[in-house]
């Protein structure tokens, strides 16, 4: 499935989030949290949600080909599972966001879930909204620094 859309939601006091209802089967069999690795310092930060399959497929993806046994795939290892929750929607729809997650985001309560393709990103608000609003300011110089061509 692919994860499209931007839907403006609120925590419960719980740090509970209701699962967009268009997504609802998507997530029904399970759901990966985990931190959105960035690589630039400064980036701002938010908690990814996956189906179990596409997190493991990403994960897979990411640590192909290392040795297992150096220490950068175990660093990358460590990161990629230690900071990701499997959890299920309850009977409301929702998940329970992990303290460290929260903290990690900078997640309070006015949130945005964003789809990103293959999952859905749960951001704090105001940081989503600054974030895309230069996203969106710098999307021609952006496109343009892809090669597309064969």
């Amino acid at each position: 499935m692919i994860f499209r859309g931007t839907f403006e939601h609120a925590l419960d006091a719980k740090h509970r989030l209701t699962v967009p209802a268009k997504y609802r089967a998507a997530l029904g069999s399970g759901v990966v949290l985990a931190i959105s690795p960035e690589t630039e310092p400064g980036t701002p930060r938010c908690i990814a949600i996956w189906t179990p399959e596409d997190y493991e497929a990403y994960t897979s993806a990411a640590l192909e080909g290392l040795n297992p046994l150096s220490p950068k795939a175990r660093e990358l290892k460590r990161l990629l599972f230690a900071n990701s929750h499997e959890t299920e929607l309850d009977s409301a729809n929702r998940v329970m966001i992990p303290p460290s997650l929260m903290a990690y985001a900078g997640l309070d309560k006015d949130c945005v879930v964003a789809g990103a393709g293959e999952c859905l990103e749960l951001w704090d608000r105001d940081t989503y909204n600054a974030y895309n609003e230069g996203v969106m300011s710098r999307f021609s110089e952006i496109a343009a620094s892809f090669d597309h061509t064969s």
